[in-house]
């Protein structure tokens, strides 16, 4: 016995067997839905079931309680109880498969006292337009990659990363006490459906979570290139004072910008910080009465994507408006 799945959008049609989830169904039958890290932390094989029904072996945490009671799926995880017919995003015609090159080490600086900077030139990849809020993988001698978001948009053979340092971690303890400038990485790219991708001209609203600040950071910086720039509310979350670690340069980015608003919030700030304190979904829900309005891009902690995600769709954000990208799987956790 197998379940029909039909997807609206292109009048695909694909089986999935009992026990099976849909992505796996779609990618058999050369249907394919976006995704990315296959574990159920980031979110970007959300499906909306039109018709029937699913179930988890584990409830995905990257589907949020809001999503999942407004008929919301992720495809990676969901397994089928019934025929279904759902919405999903299809990879887009510009879909940019990833490759493998060779990179070295161009720059390595401190950011802060756990933020590096790593720019690495990449000849081969020159030519690779990436978009803005993709990623790579940087691979460990065993062959294990380690994820990092592009911190700017494309700009010739020069990638630019922020790393944040975790204790322990096989990469980023190494960058260190280990790489040097010249040193040569393994990487491939461009990788990860996280991009700035409204075809309307509706204020945006980007909220970072620590160094989910860089794929925030590279949507901002390419939209400087359009004409028709839409009024920005960027939100950039972080501990104490010590973690903005480019305060200073998003203050002079967003002087480029008519109708930018950057709010720096702080959830365990210095006694002498006279700026937002709080949790950074908390500080966004009491600055917006009207939600309505926004495109929604989030990057940052699974923590804080989900607190958002809850929070913006109460106060009346269309799910179908919330791109997000869960340092978790493909980020955080994979980055030691």
């Amino acid at each position: 016995m197998t379940y029909k799945i039909t997807v609206t959008e292109t009048s695909d049609c694909f089986e999935v067997a009992p026990g099976e989830a849909l992505l796996d169904g779609a990618e058999r039958a050369g249907v394919s839905l976006a995704h990315d890290c296959r574990f159920g932390g980031c979110g970007t094989c959300r499906v909306r079931l039109l018709e029937g029904k699913v179930e988890y072996e584990e409830q995905p945490f990257g589907l949020s309680e809001e999503e999942a009671a407004q008929g919301y799926a992720l495809a990676c995880q969901a397994q089928p109880m019934s025929d279904l017919t759902i919405s999903a995003t299809v990879r887009a015609a510009d879909y940019i498969p990833p490759e493998y090159h060779t990179a070295r080490i161009e720059g390595l600086d401190q950011l802060s006292h756990d933020v590096t900077h790593l720019v690495l030139r990449i000849p081969s990849a020159q030519d690779v337009r990436f978009h803005p809020g993709q990623y790579l993988n940087i691979m460990l001698e065993d062959g294990t990659p380690r994820s990092f978001s592009m911190a700017s948009p494309p700009s010739g053979d020069l990638f630019d990363l922020h790393i944040r340092r975790v204790p322990g971690g096989r990469f980023t303890e190494r960058l260190y006490d280990h790489y040097r400038v010249g040193d040569a990485l393994d990487v491939e790219l461009p990788l990860g459906e996280f991009r700035y991708q409204s075809e309307e001209r509706r204020p945006l609203l980007l909220v970072a979570g620590g160094t989910g600040l860089a794929p925030i950071k590279a949507i901002i910086e390419s939209l400087r290139e359009r004409e028709d720039v839409p009024e920005i509310a960027f939100y950039w979350g972080v501990r104490g004072q010590h973690d903005l670690y480019m305060d200073s340069a998003l203050r002079e980015l967003g002087q480029g910008f008519q109708g930018f608003h950057y709010v720096p919030v702080l959830s365990q700030p210095e006694s002498d910080w006279a700026g937002r304190k709080g949790y950074v979904h908390t500080a966004i829900c009491e600055d917006i009465s009207d939600f309505s309005r926004f495109d929604a891009y989030l990057c940052g902690p699974p923590p804080m994507i989900e607190s958002a995600k809850n929070a913006f769709i109460k106060r009346g954000l269309p799910v179908d408006r919330i791109f997000s990208d869960s340092f978790n799987f493909t980020h955080e956790i994979a980055a030691a």
